[in-house]
């Protein structure tokens, strides 16, 4: 059982890799959908020189969107780059096609290997050579992938997508492409759907689209009546408790796009799969006969979306797709839930859900100080996008009703995406084994229903509990209280102020930056080279008189501890054009430093406010502004 479920669990990771790649950029794939639509030769506006912007959008941007998003997932430090280059190799061998699956391996494995490069010689490059040795290293690397990807990638793809495009065409001669809803039903339940919907259906659907104008793969997947067919089921024939909730999620689902809405309840009837295979094969089938497609494939998968995809004479088989699934669907669950004597209600599969958790019970119940500290909850499902939203707002609204919404930072992710500091992690049952593996030391909430969670007032009153300590606990809060107000005092001293400084240019105000950080013990001897490196890449004055300097991500290594130091200057110093005269630099080695500078957010916003702080202010009061508490 347990290897199964590591199988699964790692199919799941895959396709939830390719939604983190694609999703990001499926803005890319629909204003591409649009413009083909609107100014091809067959579209509502037809338009020869719009029409020249369609080719390069598709050949050239989204593929290197997707690569840089990939390459940027595996390593945020220029795995992107090295992945946009590699892939133009093969983007100029395959002269007539897309090379969005090249797009999907080159990108994360252009990341992978420069991250193994970085690693190998971190710690062995003399300092002050660190970012010569970065940047050659990634642009040799990125030099070798794009050959390799022209010499042995692009035909090896080609010849990939033409065994699958051969597979599909195949199937669509021969009526057989309803066939794939055997699959692809079961896969949405188990979360499965990803890998085989971005790894497969959008880059043939994008091939067939860039050809023919419209692609039937878009909808095969995204069609949102199957799902919507149980929740009508339910909402008709289902049990007294069960109708609300199913009308109300039937709005979502077919709306709002979110199917992930309609998996419980097939779930408390696992006979249900039936219907929303049959109506799944239903709508495909009467897709094929009339010819119909999307341009682009739709995101949400919601009826609206398909709408907005159609193309020019397609309306009727996209709406008639949609129509005929739901119909079939509804029909056979409907039969299924008023012959069926054994379909759970909600409660009965949450007190399922309940005594399946009760090996782990006592762990969770161990965890009693991780409550007491609970500041970053994460509601996560595959995309990010959808059931995990609903869900996370349901219990920020129990947190507010109690009265313990404060200091707790609530929101959804993706799950590929879950955050290392997390504390609790919510999940679907299905998807927590995975989210474990992301994060194993948060506390983990594994619930059966979104939208319907008891697992939620659980975790209202477990912090509620932890609202509650003994004394000798609140004491001891008040001592680590203690600690931390003198660790944030130390971030920003009045030694660390000085006043009415001149310097010849930016350069040397930030060599003063340095000493002063230097010399406080915040920072090594390579923070200034990040400092300047950034200069480069995006100047830190804010055009009021302000400057904020600061490293690289390549330079925190060389942060000690977080620090800041303010310089004024009433003669000021030019800044790239700018001249300034308050000058804050920082070392943020964690988030000790984000207080001051959302005080100078607040409080140093505007000329008028940095010339009467450089003009008359004294230490003291810049130490006042920059380190009082905000209400």
């Amino acid at each position: 059982m347990s290897e199964k479920k590591s199988v699964k669990s790692r199919v799941q990771n895959f396709g939830s890799f390719l939604s983190s790649m694609v999703m990001p950029n499926i803005a890319a794939l629909i204003a591409w959908g649009f413009m083909a639509a609107l100014f091809i030769p067959t579209g509502w506006l037809p338009n020869e020189n719009f029409n020249k912007i369609v080719g390069p959008l598709l050949k050239y941007a989204i593929p290197m969107l997707i690569a840089y998003t990939g390459g940027n997932l595996v390593n945020p430090k220029m795995g992107g780059v090295v992945g946009v280059v590699a892939l133009l190799g093969a983007i100029a061998a395959a002269e007539n096609e897309v090379m969005l699956v090249a797009a999907m391996l080159l990108g994360p494995l252009a990341g992978w290997l420069l991250k193994k490069l970085q690693d190998a010689y971190d710690g062995h490059v003399p300092q002050g050579f660190e970012m010569l040795v970065n940047n050659f290293s990634a642009g040799f690397l990125a030099l070798g992938l794009s050959l390799i990807s022209y010499v042995l990638v692009a035909p090896l793809i080609s010849g990939l997508t033409g065994i699958l495009a051969a597979g599909i065409n195949f199937l669509l001669e021969k009526s057989l492409l309803p066939l794939v809803h055997i699959f692809i039903e079961p896969a949405k339940i188990l979360f499965l759907n990803n890998a085989i919907n971005h790894g497969i259906f959008t880059p043939i659907g994008l091939d067939q689209a860039a050809t023919s104008g419209k692609s039937i793969l878009f909808m095969i997947e995204s069609n949102p009546g199957p799902g919507l067919g149980v929740l009508l089921a339910y909402t008709f024939f289902g049990k007294k408790e069960e109708r609300s909730s199913a009308a109300g999620a039937a709005i979502i689902q077919v709306f709002g796009g979110i199917h992930e809405i309609f998996f419980p309840y097939v779930l408390m009837n696992p006979k249900l799969i039936l219907a929303t295979i049959l109506g799944g094969a239903s709508g495909t089938f009467t897709l094929e006969i009339l010819k119909g497609g999307l341009v682009a494939s739709p995101s949400p998968g919601s009826i609206l979306a398909w709408l907005a995809m159609t193309p020019k004479g397609s309306y009727l088989a996209t709406i008639l797709g949609f129509v005929v699934a739901t119909l079939v669907s509804l029909l056979v669950a409907s039969f299924i839930l008023k012959t069926s004597k054994s379909s759970k209600t909600f409660d009965q599969a949450s007190k399922d859900l309940s005594d399946s958790k009760n090996s782990s019970k006592s762990s969770l119940e161990n965890e009693t100080k991780s409550f007491s500290n609970i500041s970053k909850i994460r509601f996560a499902c595959d995309a990010g996008m959808g059931s995990s939203a609903m869900g996370a707002s349901i219990l920020k609204k129990k947190l507010k009703q109690a009265g313990l919404l404060e200091g707790i930072d609530i929101t959804n992710v993706a799950i590929a995406n879950l955050p290392k500091d997390v504390d609790l992690v919510v999940t679907h049952k299905d998807l927590t084994e995975r989210a474990k593996q992301i994060v194993p030391n948060a506390i983990h909430v594994s619930v059966d229903n979104f939208m319907q969670a008891p697992e939620y007032d659980g975790v209202v009153e477990r912090l509620k509990e932890s609202e509650n300590p003994q004394l000798s606990n609140e004491n001891s809060k008040k001592e680590e209280v203690e600690e931390i107000k003198e660790e944030k005092a130390d971030i920003l001293t009045k030694e660390n102020i000085v006043l009415d400084q001149n310097f010849q240019n930016k350069e040397e105000a930030i060599a003063k930056v340095q000493e002063m950080m230097e010399k406080s013990g915040f920072v090594g001897k390579g923070y200034q080279d990040g400092m300047l490196q950034r200069e480069k890449e995006a100047p830190t004055h804010f055009g009021i008189g302000l400057a904020i300097p600061h490293g690289t991500n390549e330079t925190k290594k060389e942060i000690k501890k977080s620090g800041l130091v303010v310089i004024t200057s009433k003669k000021g110093v030019n800044w790239d054009g700018e001249l300034v005269k308050l000058i804050i630099g920082i070392a943020g080695k964690g988030d000790d430093h984000l207080q001051i500078l959302a005080n100078v957010a607040n409080n140093v916003n505007t000329e008028e406010i940095v010339n009467e702080l450089v003009e008359n202010g004294n230490k003291d009061q810049i130490y006042e502004i920059l380190t009082r508490e905000e209400e």
